[in-house]
């Protein structure tokens, strides 16, 4: 099968990357497992980034999506139908919306990216995600995304200090790289974007907000 220009591209981005960033990517995931069994409970407790969070505590919903920084159906649901959730739900009290890194290929350049939504600041955090989401094709698609996200990054008020003292944090990888396992060992999650609706309620892959609705309204009626 052949590569194409934007996978090729964002390979040599990460190789970029990999000879500049203190990290590895992580290891391969086994696909096709049964769907993991866990406690709903577990599933709400902050893993070792804690969490970013949107909404009300007591929203009557809660979502919590994990979720990749490079991947292409990731960007599409910040883009269109994120925005459209947050309106119809998050703002008016109705759901609670936990975000989780899980990096996938190419896993430096989602690492990377995730370090700089973190280093924005919880304030910053949701709309550095949105920016990195929105402008994802541009940095993936260039050899050498470092100048890219800087500027994306100064936008958020991360000066070039900042920039190279965040993405030379190896705590900071390390920890993207354990909520992306957790993720994995813990709930199943094998994909991005994936969403747990209520703890017991996944969606695999980009939805619409039509798709997101006909499980939400129910719950709050």
């Amino acid at each position: 099968m052949s590569i194409s220009r934007r996978e090729f591209t964002a390979g040599a981005a990460a190789t970029v990357l990999a000879a500049s960033l203190p990290f590895a990517p992580l290891p391969a995931f086994a696909q096709g497992r049964p769907r993991k069994k866990f406690e709903i409970g577990e599933l709400y407790k902050p893993g070792p980034l804690g969490d970013h969070v949107l909404g009300k505590d007591d929203a009557p919903v809660t979502i919590v999506e994990y979720a990749s920084f490079t991947c292409g159906h990731c960007a599409n649901f910040h883009v269109t139908t994120f925005p459209k959730i947050k309106e119809k739900y998050i703002d008016t009290g109705k759901v609670k919306f936990i975000f989780r890194p899980f990096p996938t290929g190419p896993a430096q350049l989602s690492i990377a990216a995730g370090m700089l939504a973190h280093c924005a600041g919880k304030d910053k955090y949701f709309a550095m995600t949105s920016a990195l989401m929105e402008t994802q094709r541009n940095w993936m698609s260039t050899e050498d995304p470092l100048p890219l996200l800087q500027k994306l990054a100064g936008q958020a008020g991360i000066d070039e200090a900042k920039f190279k003292q965040c993405l030379g944090d190896q705590t900071l990888a390390a920890e993207i790289q354990r909520t992306g396992l957790r993720g994995y060992e813990a709930f199943g999650v094998e994909g991005t974007p994936t969403f747990f609706i209520n703890g017991n309620t996944v969606i695999d892959g980009d939805a619409s907000i039509d798709q997101f609705s006909k499980i939400i309204d129910p719950l709050i009626k």
